[in-house]
């Protein structure tokens, strides 16, 4: 394994570093201001446009997707996405988690457009490729994905309830069930959910109950009820959690994703990718935070020494270090592995940077917040939202207990005998 930078991904990340200098990092309090004044807090501020015209113009854009003939895109080629292989992704979307809130939606690698778009990809219809994910790829529409169910455990995928039954007539799907926590889903620039239920909920295998369905916010029987918080945060730059209620809402045969019965396998592997994605940026997120710790410690005075002469301080410094360079090496060699030997080569590892990386980087939030004070739980400083985005992620694309389950299990299976 060489994790040294090739020569693309080098110039990438010094343009993207630039980026993030001269457009991104300023943006941050201009969006704020610019939401404070908008008719609805989940309308787009202004500047978020003027960031996504300027990451496309440096070639910044789409760096997550790899087209159906692998070409260079971004400003470089025919293609649609950068054609950058996982490893060569990773340590640009650790930039992006710098700023989580603005970057990736500048650059067009956001979530859950990103997971939608390589679905849309790898398993969508021509026709649903060119109605939806032509426009995700262009930045003219947002998407969400609907999963996550109120009244059942959502981490096993099997117990979905949504309903999606065949018509009479065999030429509509009527969509029917309660969803929430579907981000994105509150920006009125969302205009289409893909949603996970079950078209065969009788059926003898748990795994092949389930469809992927596309259904468009403007659907009759569709209704984006609330906004869920997160920790009291309403997300307003991501767009929001939503509350969403489908109503017996109709749409042609033609929207399902895949086969019948295909949901269980389309959700596994877009979630994959989804993972590392999350992980890398987590990573940008704790480096903010170590940043954001040595300024602070520096520049502030308490019981006449400053912050960076007190040992439990130097400690929270190393000790962040230490971890974040772990971190890093462990989501580089999945990234690798997911290049070399696929998705289910890398399953193991997948799932121990899920385990480990929010975890500490909540770890090391916490710490920045405790030597920023009263501040660090202020809107003052981007720690508290920074804190409250890694702690969910303890918990999206599957809880650390069921991760911890499954990856315990293939252990187990290496010791045990016949039986």
């Amino acid at each position: 394994m060489d994790f040294a930078f090739d020569a693309r991904t080098e110039e990438l990340r010094e343009r993207l570093l630039a980026f993030m200098d001269e457009y991104v990092y300023p943006a941050e309090p201009v969006a704020a201001e610019q939401r404070a004044r908008l008719a609805s807090p989940w309308d787009t501020p202004a500047v978020f446009g003027e960031l996504k015209a300027e990451a496309r113009r440096q070639g910044l854009w789409n760096l997550f997707f790899v087209d159906e003939h692998g070409s260079p895109g971004a400003g470089r080629g025919p293609g649609p996405g950068a054609g950058l292989t996982n490893l060569q992704y990773a340590p640009l979307a650790e930039i992006t988690g710098r700023s989580p809130h603005l970057a990736p939606m500048a650059t067009n690698c956001a979530a859950p457009d990103t997971g939608n778009m390589e679905l849309l990809a790898q398993f969508g219809s021509e026709e649903q490729k060119k109605q939806w994910l032509e426009p995700l790829l262009a930045g003219e529409v947002r998407s969400a994905f609907a999963m996550t169910e109120p009244e059942v455990a959502s981490s096993d995928a099997t117990n979905i309830e949504t309903r999606v039954e065949q018509s009479a007539s065999g030429d509509a799907y009527v969509v029917t069930g309660r969803k929430w926590f579907i981000s994105g889903a509150m920006n009125p620039d969302c205009k289409v959910f893909i949603v996970m239920g079950k078209t065969d909920p009788e059926g003898v295998d748990p795994r092949r109950q389930q469809s992927m369905i596309l259904v468009p916010r403007d659907t009759p029987g569709v209704e984006v009820r609330r906004a869920m918080t997160v920790y009291g945060f309403e997300d307003h730059e991501h767009g929001g959690h939503a509350e969403v209620v489908f109503d017996g809402a109709r749409v042609p045969a033609a929207n399902l994703i895949g086969e019948e019965g295909a949901g269980f396998a389309i959700a596994q592997a877009r979630l994959g990718p989804g993972r590392i994605h999350h992980c890398m940026r987590l990573i940008g997120m704790a480096e903010r935070a170590i940043e954001l710790m040595c300024r602070r410690a520096i520049g502030r005075t308490a019981f006449g020494k400053e912050l960076a002469a007190q040992g439990v301080v130097q400690n929270w410094i190393a000790d962040a270090r230490v971890t974040v360079e772990q971190l890093r090496l462990l989501v580089l060699k999945t990234a690798w592995l997911m290049d070399t030997v696929g998705n289910r080569g890398a399953h193991t590892e997948i799932q121990a940077i899920k385990i480990a990386t929010p975890r500490a980087v909540v770890g090391i939030l916490d710490q920045a917040v405790q030597l920023h004070g009263a501040g660090g739980v202020s809107q003052d400083f981007p720690l508290a939202e920074l804190w409250a985005a890694a702690r969910t992620l303890r918990l999206a694309d599957g809880p650390d207990e069921v991760h911890q389950r499954s990856l315990a299990h293939r252990e187990l299976k290496k010791y045990a005998g016949p039986r």
